[in-house]
């Protein structure tokens, strides 16, 4: 009896331990199906936040801008860096609603980004130039730029590299941390810029008539501007030439052609050349520059004396 009795208790033992473990068991399992569950929500709703707040950001900047052409390149970078940080936080939540200890897991991300960051230096030097180039927008795609030796038109930029086309249609290729680092020059930023030329003359030579000749030339070049007017004067005297100086203003666009017009009238005009035999004028602007209200400075359509 005593022997039955005994087994009757182990048994019963057991069958409470087998219990107590199923229960425990069970209790986890319905734990851990509610942590997925809510998981599964903060994943889902994470990843629609970050695609809404990202094309909120773009559109946002697309208002900021206003009624300037949208700068596509800045909008793409600014909405990703949103979506990407979102997704990063959902991501954190989502892993500490399943019990996984973040703590360490962002301790090894910043370990193994310190040994990238080291190892891409450069290359990351290059992408916090392109953030800067974003943020101040020294250039844009389209203007002229002369930075680091090179000068050319700006065809790509991004944030690892700017994209130069040069006169003769050569690409250059440029790491944006040489490009933000050293100096910029853009020559299509204003509207309007000066054109200056200086040339010498025999100190022998008519001086009057040669200052009044390519005065006259300025004035009567229909991409010259009206105001500032042109002006000649002496730059230096010597004792056996004298230096001349000439500026116009003209609109950027045209800073090439005026420039070489009045290069060639003053090396004409020096030699004693006369205006009506010097070489036609530039044609004038097709169409004249859009915009409410009078145009200051252009000069008007008008027929006007051939030089």
């Amino acid at each position: 009896m005593q022997f039955d009795e005994e087994v009757d208790a182990r048994l019963r033992q057991t069958v409470l331990g087998d219990e107590s473990l199923l229960h425990k068991f069970t209790d986890a399992a319905g734990d851990l199906a509610v942590n997925l569950v809510v998981g599964a929500i903060i994943l889902i709703l994470t990843i629609w936040a970050s695609a809404w707040l990202s094309s909120l950001t773009r559109r946002a900047m697309g208002r900021l801008q206003g009624r300037h052409a949208p700068d596509l390149t800045l909008q793409t970078f600014v909405s990703s860096m949103v979506r990407y940080a979102i997704l990063a936080m959902g991501f954190v939540a989502v892993l500490q609603q399943l019990g996984v200890k973040t703590t360490s897991i962002v301790a090894v991300l910043g370990a193994a980004s310190l040994a990238v960051g080291l190892a891409l230096q450069g290359a990351l030097s290059n992408v916090a130039a392109g953030v800067m180039i974003l943020l101040f927008r020294p250039y844009r795609v389209g203007d002229i730029i002369e930075t680091g030796g090179k000068k050319g038109t700006v065809r790509a930029l991004d944030l690892v590299i700017t994209e130069l086309a040069t006169a003769d249609n050569l690409k250059i290729v440029i790491p944006n941390n040489k490009v933000f680092g050293d100096v910029i020059v853009n020559h299509s930023h204003h509207p309007q810029r000066r054109v200056d030329v200086t040339f010498r003359i025999p100190a022998a030579a008519d001086l009057a008539t040669v200052m009044a000749g390519v005065l006259a030339r300025a004035r009567a070049n229909p991409l010259v501007l009206d105001s500032p007017e042109p002006t000649v004067e002496v730059a230096l005297l010597a004792e056996s030439a004298v230096e001349v100086m000439i500026t116009a203003w003209t609109r950027t666009a045209d800073h090439g052609a005026v420039q070489a017009d009045l290069l060639l009238a003053a090396k004409l005009i020096g030699a004693g050349q006369p205006l009506t035999d010097l070489p036609p004028l530039p044609a004038p602007p097709a169409t004249p520059e859009p915009g409410p209200g009078p145009k200051a400075g252009r000069r008007s359509l008008r027929s006007r004396p051939k030089a």
